[in-house]
């Protein structure tokens, strides 16, 4: 044997399995597609990694199993990924809702640890290594991949798949757990982009388009769940932190609700302005709200030009309509190459909840993005990988 676990995937979980297999003494190999290690952490929060949430629970996360997480979040908590990080140089620094960053370092300083404590543990990462094949032997696992050409043969008794999931293909991203798993018959719960963009398309088009590059703080939500962060409307739609996370939650033919001033009530507004100057144009006071250029878009729908004390009531129920309950059915999505995750994934039926081996091939264990586990944009999906890797590697 040439390793105690054959790691496949140098992405967040493969990396942290890997250290934490090193701290109890065990002999890893990280086969990583990539041509460095920890890709998709490189680019994370635009370069400075997002890399845990305060708040992190089983309640920020969508899974066909919903208590599934539950025993690795015990096993590997928020303080534990806080502790190591400090201990390693990197104190985190809340931004928002609980998302911690780097104080003073970023995306590449994270990676260091990991390849630093690797290196100290004799732990081999082979990069720019294509796993081609994978034979499930009485003894264990027998793994082929290519490099510069050649095919290299390696064995171990136990393997870790933690390659992730299909957003942005760029980086390297592929369905190999997915694959692996159909093969052998493991169950898969649907997959589709999370975490990502909505497109408009059709007479709303225009609309959106000419907002491109205004951001309003909004509530969005839909029949399950909302969340309040700034939408940023753009040429071809939506994006922004509120509507990446409504995603994941979005199904195709569904309209999602925008309020546009969710901690004021527009009707009080005007009721007041009413009282006050009711020669106020109803454009003058939505721009203390709004910019010059959304209150102006806005007049698609609304008598901007009316005073306050002019408008009717059917146009007052417009105008709260309007701004608290803005309707959008969103034609689609960016896809995969512009998702920040994917939904759906492995079952996690199919998978141990403790050790996170899988039931019917024994020694085999999934970790990360490529499980029916998605996290809430935020640090969530990176506390996950972390827990997951440091639950595989007590276990293999």
């Amino acid at each position: 044997m040439n390793a105690d676990a054959i790691i496949i995937g140098a992405g967040a979980c493969g990396l942290m399995c890997a250290v934490q297999a090193g701290y109890l003494g065990k002999k890893v190999i990280v086969l990583e597609k990539n041509e460095k290690p920890g890709a998709k952490i490189l680019i994370s929060g635009g370069g400075r990694c997002n890399y845990t949430n305060q708040f992190a629970s089983a309640e920020q996360f969508i899974s066909a199993n919903p208590h599934f997480i539950k025993s690795a979040f015990t096993q590997w908590t928020v303080e534990d990924t806080i502790g190591f990080f400090e201990t390693y140089g990197i104190t985190g620094k809340e931004k928002t809702l609980g998302q911690l960053f780097p104080d003073d370092k970023n995306a590449k300083d994270v990676v260091a640890v990991f390849t630093s404590i690797c290196a100290d543990f004799g732990q081999e990462i082979r990069c720019n290594a294509d796993v081609k094949d994978i034979e499930i032997l009485p003894e264990g696992f027998k793994i082929s991949y290519e490099k510069n050409g050649k095919t290299i043969i390696l064995k171990s008794e136990k393997l870790v798949i933690a390659t992730g999931g299909l957003p942005i293909p760029k980086m390297g991203a592929t369905d190999f757990a997915l694959r692996f798993a159909r093969k052998h018959e493991l169950k898969i719960i649907e997959t589709a982009p999370a975490l990502v963009p909505l497109t408009i398309t059709g007479k709303d088009e225009e609309w959106f388009a000419q907002l491109s590059g205004n951001s309003v703080f909004c509530e969005v939500s839909n029949n399950e769940i909302s969340f309040e962060e700034n939408i940023l409307f753009t040429h071809w739609g939506l994006s922004g932190p509120a509507i990446l996370q409504i995603s994941s939650f979005w199904r195709r033919g569904e309209t999602v609700n925008l309020n546009l001033l969710p901690h004021q009530n527009i009707v009080s507004l005007l009721d007041d302005e009413r009282k006050n100057n009711g020669k106020t144009l109803l454009s003058t006071l939505l721009n203390r709200i709004y910019t010059k250029k959304f209150t102006d878009a806005l007049g698609k729908f609304l008598p901007l030009n009316k005073p306050v004390a002019a408008l009717t009531k059917s146009e007052i129920d417009l105008i709260e309509q309007t701004i608290h309950h803005f309707k959008v059915k969103p034609a689609g999505d960016k896809g995969y190459d512009k998702a920040e995750v994917m939904r759906g994934g492995i079952d996690t039926n199919e998978i141990s909840s403790k050790t996170l081996e899988s039931k019917k091939i024994p020694n085999l264990f999934f970790g990360g993005e490529c499980l029916d586990v998605t996290g809430w944009l935020g640090g969530y999906n990176f506390q996950w990988a972390w827990a997951s890797g440091f639950v595989i590697a007590q276990n293999i």
